[in-house]
């Protein structure tokens, strides 16, 4: 097991795409991730429950109900967090306005950094056509994915059996698949154009499960991951500069727990 690690304090942290109510999420992680990081302000950038996947099948072991209760408390605590639905919980959306106790429901928010920079902080969904225009198309690609999670869970419980760090099998499929790559390149192009309309200097979002920190056009693009392969989050450290950490390498005994993207200098 990894050595215990000390409480690192950020500015900022974005967390999205933990589908809680799916046997995937990864809610033990999550939970060593918010117990050994604290922040001013924390933003909960959709599909943090599943909402589509529970009304096929109730999934809810008390990891998951101890994640809920960790937001809550670290909002209770003085931590402002922020709630923006995806399309896995859009029944959220029927709250944007309102506050679920301490915790703000927000349809999407603009975040300024220590060092002055403005981010459009939004799910992505909104920039998704699949999801937009072909909803039966998405529900049958979130069923082979959740198949792909499945298959990846089993894979990398015999890789911990045999000493072999965490793997993504999902992301590697992704990774490699032409329409898949093409995807992603126009959903992000998406959001930095709507980053653009917004007259802010860049986005931060979530959604497609893959974490990134990049240059689009002059516009600074992140997306902070996801809790069900990844393990990530975007961080801002109090000099404004941003981060992803990985926090699935604490499967592999890392002392440090992160290893991160950083900004590009």
């Amino acid at each position: 097991m990894p050595r215990s690690q000390p409480v690192r304090r950020y500015r900022t942290i974005w967390i999205s795409d933990v589908h809680l109510g799916t046997k995937a999420c990864k809610a033990d992680l999550l939970l060593d991730f918010l117990k050994h990081s604290e922040c001013e302000v924390l933003y909960l950038v959709g599909d943090i429950v599943d909402g589509w996947r529970l009304k096929k099948a109730w999934y809810w072991p008390q990891s998951h109900n101890d994640v809920i209760q960790k937001l809550l408390n670290k909002a209770r605590r003085g931590t402002k967090v922020y709630y923006l639905p995806g399309n896995h919980d859009e029944i959220g959306r029927e709250f944007i306005g309102h506050r679920l106790g301490e915790v703000e429901i927000l349809d999407h928010a603009v975040h300024t950094t220590a060092d002055g920079r403005r981010l459009l902080v939004v799910h992505g969904d909104q920039f998704d056509v699949v999801v937009n225009h072909a909803r039966w198309l998405a529900h049958i690609g979130d069923m082979a994915y959740a198949t792909l999670l499945a298959i990846n869970t089993g894979l990398n419980t015999c890789r911990r059996r045999l000493g072999f760090t965490y793997w993504s099998l999902s992301a590697y499929v992704k990774n490699r698949t032409k329409k898949a790559v093409e995807y992603i390149g126009r959903f992000e192009t998406a959001l930095a154009d709507e980053a653009r309309r917004h007259k802010v200097d860049g986005v931060v979002c979530g959604h497609i499960h893959t974490a990134e920190i990049k240059t689009i056009g002059g516009l600074i693009y992140c997306n902070d991951g996801d809790w069900v392969e990844s393990c990530t989050a975007l961080v801002e450290h109090m000099s404004g500069e941003l981060e992803i950490l990985h926090w699935a390498d604490r499967t592999a005994g890392s002392t440090t727990a992160i290893s991160g993207k950083r900004e590009a200098a």
